[in-house]
């Protein structure tokens, strides 16, 4: 009884998830995701960098929910994740580097995240 309780709990959250729309995906709302803001702290100290930090962890945890849900196969969602991750990666590697991560730089990963959000929010719709 257990068993049967929990695989239906299980199919009741996978389908919700799957009923997700393209507005449910923080990812899609462009505006708000260039006015987030990320805290500073640990391995981070640049706001700008932070900014970005934010934006990957809501974009990949959008990737992950559009896997779940069967939006994304497997591999659209491994590239759109390697993706984000070398965007993280890039803006820390220049932090390192500068100590702080510029105007330019921070606009140029934001239109870089635009890009791999509209990739997702194309494929959810």
């Amino acid at each position: 009884m257990k068993y049967f309780m929990a695989g239906l709990i299980m199919l009741a959250s996978v389908q919700a998830v799957a009923d997700l729309t393209p507005e449910q995906y923080p990812s899609c709302d462009l505006q708000a995701q260039r006015n987030a803001k990320g805290e500073t702290g640990g391995n981070i100290v640049d706001a700008r960098e932070a900014h970005i930090s934010v934006r990957v962890n809501i974009l990949q945890a959008d990737i992950s929910t559009a896997r779940k849900a069967r939006r994304l196969t497997q591999e659209q969602a491994d590239r759109l994740w390697q993706q984000a991750g070398q965007v993280r990666s890039d803006a820390s590697h220049f932090v390192k580097l500068q100590g702080f991560l510029s105007a330019a730089e921070r606009a140029s990963y934001d239109r870089e995240l635009d890009e791999l959000a509209g990739q997702l929010c194309h494929r959810v719709q």
